[in-house]
């Protein structure tokens, strides 16, 4: 049972990108696949980042590439797809970990949905759907010929619950959900049930972007932050590492026939009406 069970979760001779590799989120999903055995592309817009990443994986005995490019530069995703292929010959996971949100495109504590910068609101659309949308087109093709892969997307807590403030990273990330559903149906249909597509919804995790909102300088919880602690049954943030059960779960024969879901990494957060 237990080779069995290895085979089952094993990404040994498969090929993955990571898109917003350099992240902490993306370079702890990077980590993770490498780790159960996938060559792994780290991309994201810090070179230098990524060579870090790179190294601590080959360090740790994974291989990996540095793949510097922006998510929503059609020419550079083309030139990263064409860069995979020389080294390694396939293309079998995406996980699309690219996104964020910017200040302009929530609501001030003082403000309304009335003083939002429609700038800032497109930005955040484009970074977070379109930038999981052109990855996915350029680099499915591939699997679309290979008639197998695997991609996810990265939604948010925000987009299944109303969360305060965050108004424009909600929308776009509702829309990523819609968009893995309807990317599920449409791979699968058209080239065949080796192609899927789902996403992972994580809870709060502390990452380069939201640990000023959510931790004082002496590492406290601030009022926002100890609101969302109070609201999740864990009782805490969650870490990198915790993402990485769903994730190579979903990207192995283990998962041949989940398609088209979405799984809250959260820690109880989703599950809780906050009585």
């Amino acid at each position: 049972m237990s080779d069995q069970l290895t085979r089952l979760f094993s990404l040994n001779g498969k090929v993955a990108i990571v898109t917003g590799g350099t992240g902490v989120l993306g370079g702890a999903m990077a980590h993770g696949l490498a780790a159960a055995g996938a060559r792994v592309g780290v991309l994201g817009r810090r070179h230098e980042q990524a060579a870090t990443i790179v190294a601590s994986i080959e360090a740790a005995g994974g291989t990996a590439l540095a793949l510097p490019a922006d998510v929503l530069q059609h020419q550079q995703l083309t030139a990263v797809r064409d860069t995979v292929l020389a080294h390694w010959g396939q293309i079998d996971i995406l996980v699309n970990a690219a996104g964020g949100n910017m200040p302009g495109a929530t609501v001030a504590p003082d403000g309304s949905i009335f003083d939002l910068s429609e700038t800032a609101l497109r930005q955040v659309f484009d970074l977070n759907l379109i930038g999981t949308l052109l990855p996915s087109q350029i680099i499915g093709e591939v699997m679309a010929r290979q008639t197998a892969g695997c991609i996810i997307n990265i939604s948010s807590m925000a987009a299944q619950r109303t969360i305060t403030r965050v108004i424009g990273y909600s929308a776009a990330k509702a829309a990523v959900e819609n968009l893995t559903r309807w990317m599920a149906v449409e791979l699968a249909a058209r080239y065949g049930a080796g192609l899927r597509v789902n996403a992972i919804a994580p809870g709060f995790f502390v990452g380069e972007q939201n640990r000023r909102l959510l931790l004082n300088e002496d590492g406290s919880l601030t009022q926002r932050g100890q609101t969302i602690i109070d609201h999740t049954p864990a009782g805490r943030f969650g870490e990198p590492d915790e993402l990485l059960g769903a994730l190579i779960w979903l990207c192995s024969p283990a998962a041949a026939f989940v398609n088209g879901i979405v799984v809250p990494v959260d820690g109880g957060f989703s599950a809780f009406s906050g009585v």
